[in-house]
């Protein structure tokens, strides 16, 4: 097998890593003390499904990442799962604002952020849907699990899960009775600290409340500005959860949740590469006769902007939530939920990252949602469904200025019109869009036998949206407005080989919402409305305890994708940016995703993932350009590898040692969708560790982390401009210190 991992385009520790994914292994478990986490093999159950289930016996591939395992792996936001699941790819590129999260699963997801956009995998926290790609970066303190389903969801989820969606699910009030105090110090001035309590107040009502602060200094600065406000990668946030439940009767339970963020960090990395000399003719690259390679900083972390304010970024949210189960017969149970978020944020890009001011955009934006959701779910007999109505409103919009505009993002130096474009002139860009969504939907499943189980769901969907933009290549505000509907389906079976081995089938339709361009600078006429993009998903797989020691999950899957929204640049018009999306394409996904556990003795267990992915784009309408058949959708790599040995030594009074060491692997991609050498991103290997202290009574650990310990520093993004590509930069560099918990138990 060594002999072959070199053809993959691995290093010689991938294909050590590698080699060690060979052994048989399970799903991350959830484990809440240290007995609990030497129990490898313990029943984890998930809700993926939205009915309470087996992870083994769910006919669909899906990771779950309990608290443990997010505590082991130092998981601090949703950027980090991305590094642990197979064919999940978590990125960034948003204005250089650390909030956004770009999120890829199976070669599926969306990198832009503007209100028209939408995301191609939806994330959800307790069951709201987060219509943003800005804000969806969560931190992760005092969560149960965290769900990643892969492939389309469209029954269940509906629009926007073209390739999946991300639950994250957080403790529930009265769980455990507790208090905990967690504290972080380490490297590059990390600060962190969380407070979380759970208490029952009274026989039907119980809290629980969290509050967490972070922080960390940046990796550069902004050289030419006297006081700038942040330095480049500094981090800041504060966060906090209050959650309420009342039993308000034997089958009643009714909760309410309010959280809220503040982050106020600096910009992400950023740097430009120059391309080779290029035709000026080219507007897709355009000559650039004043910049030169020796007015970047020596430092790429460092950024040579003029423009003050565009070094830092800040994003702040707030939501809250009301969910009532009430179980109204032995058969059918009722579930409401209801949901109100809002969001804002400020960052930009000086595009150029030199002192020129050629190319800046500095960008602000936000979104005011509220959603709806009322289920009827029913067991008996060998049947069960899930079956709900859906209405979702989000209004918001997306501003930037005062930028630069200048002549060579357009042909000869002309907007429409005959316009001229002034070298250094500035100017502003608003667009604003609020959407209805409302579906409808069921899913079913039959035990036919007791060893065989047949289910399938039906939904509808629609989508109004109503959108206005302005921009300078515009004589005046355009209005626009559009509707979408679509029904999505899903056929799967299952079976029972043994008592503990399932293997199952399925067929599962999803699509993405359509929409309006982000970008339209080429004029009015570009400001038009796209379809919907579509995808039928094949998928087997095989999930279980294999050995006494062994447990697996395995998926195989295709996937077509059809009426594919590419964006792609007019020649005529704005040839710089991204102006254009149009249904003009197909691609294929295909692949396989082997997930495993070993026990190898009752203290050493090794989890592992890896995933491989062939993902291109199969046909591309005439007329587009940049983009063609054979090329690879963008942030996706072809392999994806997670290595996480855990061992445990008890001490003789009782206390114990672990030792938990975590590797992560993602191959080389394109930064776009696009075969093209200046937006190649390299592979990435990560490698941390925690070594823990837990005393005898099994309330306080003091542990040693590091992270990155390497020190690897990555491409995250890569965007070609005209005469040079956009380079972001990881920001997740080396990290060492020393966490410490403590806990008081209050029953």
């Amino acid at each position: 097998m060594i002999t072959v991992l070199p053809r993959l385009g691995l290093s010689a520790i991938s294909a050590a890593v590698l080699a060690a994914v060979a052994l048989p292994s399970t799903a991350l478990a959830e484990q809440a003390n240290v007995e609990q986490e030497k129990q490898v093999f313990e029943k984890i159950e998930v809700t993926a499904r939205k009915r309470t289930e087996s992870l083994f016996e769910t006919p669909t591939a899906i990771t779950s990442i309990g608290a443990s395992d997010i505590d082991k792996a130092n998981i601090s936001n949703l950027d980090d799962i991305g590094k642990f699941v197979p064919n999940l790819n978590i990125t960034r590129y948003g204005v250089g604002n650390a909030a956004h999260a770009s999120v890829f699963i199976r070669g599926i997801g969306l990198q832009d952020h503007v209100i028209t956009t939408d995301p191609g995998v939806g994330v959800y926290v307790d069951g709201v849907y987060l219509g943003r790609q800005m804000g969806s970066n969560l931190s992760l303190p005092n969560v149960e699990r965290v769900e990643v389903l892969r492939g389309p969801q469209g029954t269940l989820y509906g629009r926007n899960t073209l390739g999946g969606a991300v639950n994250v699910i957080t403790k529930q009030p009265g769980a455990e009775e507790v208090a905990r105090v967690e504290a972080k110090i380490g490297s590059r001035g990390r600060l962190a600290t969380d407070l979380y309590t759970s208490q029952t107040l009274t026989d039907t009502l119980s809290f629980s409340a969290s509050a967490s602060y972070k922080e960390r200094d940046g990796v550069g600065k902004a050289i030419n500005l006297a006081n700038p406000e942040k330095e480049i990668g500094e981090e800041q946030e504060f966060s906090g959860r209050l959650a309420l439940r009342w039993q308000a009767t034997n089958d009643l339970v009714v909760t309410a949740a309010f959280d809220g963020v503040e982050n106020e960090s600096g910009q992400s990395p950023y740097t430009i590469e120059l391309t080779d000399p290029l035709d000026s003719n080219d507007p897709f690259n355009g000559d650039f006769p004043l910049l030169d390679e020796s007015m970047l900083p020596n430092n790429p972390d460092d950024l040579a902007t003029t423009v003050a304010g565009i070094e830092s970024t800040d994003y702040s949210g707030w939501g809250g939530s009301v969910t009532a189960d009430w179980q109204a017969s032995d058969v059918y149970s009722v579930k409401f939920i209801a949901s109100k978020r809002s969001s804002e944020y400020t960052g930009g890009l000086d595009d150029d990252a030199v002192a020129l001011n050629l190319s800046e955009f500095p960008e602000e934006g936000g979104a005011d949602q509220y959603s709806f959701e009322l289920q009827l779910n029913g067991t008996y007999d060998s049947w069960d469904f899930v079956s709900g109505l859906y209405y979702f409103n989000e209004d918001g919009f997306t501003s930037s200025g005062p930028f630069v505009f200048s002549p060579w993002n357009t042909p000869n130096g002309l907007l429409n019109d005959g316009q001229t474009a002034s070298f250094g002139g500035y100017g502003y860009f608003d667009i604003n869009q609020e959407t209805d969504a409302y579906a409808a939907y069921i899913n079913a499943s039959f035990d036919v036998t007791e060893l065989l189980s047949i289910g399938g769901g039906l939904r509808y969907s629609e989508d109004k949206k109503e959108a206005n933009a302005l921009f300078p290549s515009f004589g005046a505000r355009k209005y626009v407005s559009a509707d979408f509907d679509e029904v999505t389906w899903d056929v799967n079976a299952s079976y029972q080989l043994t008592r503990d081995i399932n293997v199952y089938a399925q067929v599962q339709k999803g699509y993405q919402s359509g929409g309006f361009p982000p970008r339209p600078f080429g004029g009015p006429d570009q400001f038009a409305a796209f379809d919907e993009t579509k995808a039928i998903n094949y998928e087997i797989g095989f999930k279980g305890q294999v050995h006494e020691n062994v447990s697996m999950m395995v998926a195989a899957f295709v996937t077509d994708y059809t009426d594919l929204a590419l964006p792609f640049n007019d020649p005529t018009a704005g040839g710089g940016f991204v102006t254009i999306v149009e249904n003009a394409g197909e691609s294929k996904a295909q692949g396989i995703e082997l997930e495993t556990t070993v026990a190898i003795t009752d203290d050493f267990s090794v989890r592992s993932s890896i995933g491989y992915l062939d993902s291109e784009i199969t046909h591309v309408d005439e007329g587009v350009i940049g983009i063609g058949k054979g090329d690879a959708p963008a942030l996706t790599p072809r392999w994806t590898v997670m290595v996480a040995p855990s061992y445990f030594h008890d001490l003789e009074h009782g206390a114990t040692i672990a030792v938990n060491a975590s590797y992560s692997y993602r191959s080389d991609m394109q930064g776009q969708s696009v075969t093209r050498a200046s937006e190649h991103i390299d592979s990435r290997e990560l490698l941390g560790f925690n070594i823990s202290y837990t005393n005898a009574e099994g309330d306080m650990e003091v542990t040693l982390y590091g992270e990155n310990v390497l020190n690897e520093v990555y491409d995250v993004g890569r965007l070609q401009q005209s005469g040079f590509v956009g380079v972001m930069r990881s920001n997740d560099r080396s990290e060492f210190g020393i966490k410490f918990k403590k806990e008081f138990w209050l029953d």
